[in-house]
């Protein structure tokens, strides 16, 4: 069996989007190959469990370097142009557990610092790098990272770009010849069981707040949305799940939970999701996860451009402006027709597109 290996560097988990893009393409590829994943042990002591119930994928992982080891191969790093927060991240075992690896294995560098740290293996054999999103798009650290992502584009033999968008932007910063794939965000369907929309005016946003255009949803639905709708539906709440919310928003009915073990639940509570975002890139997997899930979804228009396949009004509702999206929950609160229809709809949009099935029949073609 031919053999791919990701080189990745964090623990493996699923506490973030970057952790579930990983494992959604991990998983899609070890439906039809042997995958082995080489990591750094920093983020975590062990993978999400969910590695080990993978067929055909072995996990190794790579104690992290310290001291003057570590301080050469950053200094290294950044003489090559990587930037100082992806060169802090990068240790000599990434690229040693690639450059060890058969010709005939494909390796694939998974996000900016892995791709940092197989830079010139990639200038030696082909490496596929596996984006999570066009990063100098909307990290906004001027020239550098622009520059760095410029010749990983270049570099590498295939970049893996999660949206359509993503891939127009990788030609526009590095030039129509680089080789880009569209590999979208997908979630493991088969083990979500979908959900009834909640009867109750409950309000739904997943995502990780560590993330600054999460942070940025959460204030424009704070500030701008929800003052709106509670003009007209002042029972209306808002749950918030996941990591890295600082600064909650002061109104007792805006409950946020933080990360939750198990969504199931949180997702149950909801009559519908959001997603406000106003910025960044890659598709939103919190979007493809609610869909699967069953619950209608409301989208900003920066959001709904991230999830391509999605039609609007067919598989989620689409608001333009704070009004816009407050008269969206409103009307939606008042009509459970048009809940279970959408979350239908979405429900059978995430198996066809965002799916491991989808993304592992995409990855063969």
């Amino acid at each position: 069996m031919t053999r791919d290996l990701v080189v990745t560097s964090l623990t493996p988990t699923l506490a973030s989007g970057t952790g579930l893009r990983t494992y959604g393409v991990v998983a899609a590829l070890a439906r039809h190959r042997a995958v082995d994943v080489a990591y750094i042990v920093h983020g975590g002591d062990t993978p999400a469990p969910e590695y080990g119930a993978l067929a055909n994928v072995t996990m190794l992982p790579l104690p992290a370097s310290r001291g003057l080891r570590r301080g050469l191969r950053y200094a290294l790093a950044r003489v090559r142009g990587v930037p100082p927060d992806l060169a802090r991240g990068i240790s000599p075992e990434l690229a040693g557990s690639a450059g060890s690896a058969p010709r005939e294995t494909r390796v694939i560098a998974d996000g900016p610092v892995a791709a940092g740290a197989l830079t010139e293996l990639a200038r030696r054999r082909e490496v596929v790098y596996l984006a999570h999103n066009l990063e100098s798009g909307f990290r906004g650290q001027g020239p550098a990272l622009a520059e760095f992502e410029r010749g990983v584009l270049r570099t590498f033999a295939e970049s893996w770009m999660a949206t359509h968008a993503d891939q127009r932007g990788a030609a526009e910063l590095a030039g129509p010849e680089v080789r880009t794939r569209y590999v979208p965000n997908v979630v493991d369907v088969r083990r979500i069981v979908p959900v009834e929309p909640s009867g109750e005016d409950v309000l739904l946003f997943v995502g990780d707040f560590t993330y600054a255009p999460n942070r940025e949803g959460l204030r424009f639905l704070a500030e701008e949305v929800l003052p709106l709708v509670w003009q007209d539906r002042p029972t209306v709440r808002l749950l918030v799940v996941g990591r890295g919310v600082s600064d909650p928003p002061t109104d007792a009915r805006i409950e946020v939970l933080g990360f939750v073990e198990d969504l199931r639940s949180a997702y149950d509570r909801a009559a519908a999701a959001v997603v406000p975002l106003l910025h960044g890139g890659g598709s939103p997997l919190k979007f493809v996860e609610a869909l699967a899930y069953g619950l209608p979804v409301i989208a900003s228009r920066h959001a709904a451009g991230l999830l391509e396949d999605a039609t609007p009004n067919e598989h989620f509702l689409l608001a333009a402006d704070s009004a816009e999206f407050a008269r969206t929950v409103i009307s939606l609160f008042e009509d459970a027709p048009s809940k279970r229809r959408l979350g239908a709809a979405g429900r059978a949009l995430a198996e066809r597109s965002y799916s491991i099935d989808a993304l592992a029949t995409l990855l063969t073609e």
